[in-house]
């Protein structure tokens, strides 16, 4: 099984611990992005992964590289051209202060990628699975083409395609997000959201829920996932639901709706101690479990476990076994030391 993913990899500069921006002295560096980040949650699982993108002829362009490779993900179709890599700032909330995201992205290396830059055929070749976010195609005109592109070229070849619709106000307007993710959405099969997106994108609202204050309700989101698939004749609809206590607690959950049936998972209280890349591993552990022919429920359990774990793991990317996450999904979350 083979699944190759299409975004931007970026460079993470942060604050050590819980500093805030006017405190720092010095920088953390990581390495991370929405698409990246999935296929290193596939390759710690056992999944031959491949990561498609842009970067810098440069030092930093190969450091993004190098950090793929450490994990074990192809980055064979990681292109060299541009004048920069994307830079986004993270301050890590606490308590009642929210974490901030400052970005330094403008005019990177793939959001001035053309879609005559990548051979879609010959990258989809041997391959499952095609998976890209809603991030990828806010970051220009050109690359949304590209997105498009591939779409096009992964159905053609009879991938199966997921797409997190991941919106993120910071890029592009609702509006302009409605209108360019709609373009995708015929070639899709399985779409993945958080609490809010499909209302951010598509103005699909669940009702009776209260995002900011942490009410979610199971029978609003059944509402807005089967809009979803009636709208776009999707075969799985998944939604992460954050209820969102604090920035440092939060519950955690998710549902999935598929052949009719609706799942919601347990729900898991989770502190925090690094949130950032929660619906990317969401993501990856879905894709592993359908990839792997998991019954609906299951895999669910197992996307939402894999992603619990995740808000425990500094950086962007989840590095957990699919061992660990079956303990997790199994029940077991006492966080006893193993010895």
């Amino acid at each position: 099984m083979r699944v190759v993913t299409f975004g931007e990899i970026m460079l993470r500069l942060a604050p050590p611990g819980y500093l805030r921006f006017e405190q720092a002295g010095a920088f953390e560096v990581v390495y991370g992005g929405g698409e990246a980040n999935v296929a290193v949650s596939l390759a710690n699982f056992g999944i031959a992964a491949g990561f498609v993108t842009r970067v810098p002829d440069n030092p930093i362009g190969q450091a993004a590289i190098n950090e793929m490779r450490r994990y074990g993900v192809d980055t064979a179709y990681m292109l060299k051209g541009g004048e920069r890599l994307g830079i986004y700032f993270l301050e890590k909330g606490a308590s009642q202060r929210p974490s901030k995201v400052v970005y330094d992205r403008k005019l990177s290396a793939i959001s001035t990628a053309r879609k005559e830059d990548f051979d879609w055929p010959a990258i989809f070749r041997g391959a499952d699975w095609f998976h890209f976010t809603g991030i990828t195609p806010a970051l220009g005109d050109s690359v949304a083409e590209a997105v498009l592109a591939a779409c096009q070229a992964a159905k053609a070849a009879g991938l199966t395609v997921s797409c997190d619709l991941n919106f993120r106000k910071n890029l592009w307007t609702s509006e302009k997000a409605g209108q360019v993710m709609a373009l995708y959405m015929p070639f899709v099969d399985v779409c993945i959201a958080n609490e809010e997106d499909a209302d951010k994108v598509f103005g699909i609202k669940a009702p009776d829920t209260n995002v900011a204050g942490g009410s979610l309700s199971h029978e609003g989101y059944k509402a807005v996932a089967q809009e979803l698939k009636q709208r776009f004749a999707f075969t799985t609809v998944a939604i992460t639901l954050r209820g969102s206590i604090s920035a440092s607690d939060n519950n955690w959950a998710a549902m999935l709706y598929k052949d009719g049936e609706f799942h919601f998972s347990r729900s898991y209280p989770v502190h925090i101690v690094d949130r950032v890349g929660g619906g990317d591993s969401f993501a990856g552990g879905l894709i592993y479990a359908l990839l792997n022919g998991f019954a609906s429920k299951d895999a669910l359990e197992f996307a939402v476990a894999a992603s619990c774990l995740k808000h425990s793991v500094e950086g962007d990317h989840n590095h957990v076994t699919v061992a660990e996450v079956k303990t997790l999904a199994g029940g077991d979350a006492s966080g006893r030391v193993q010895r």
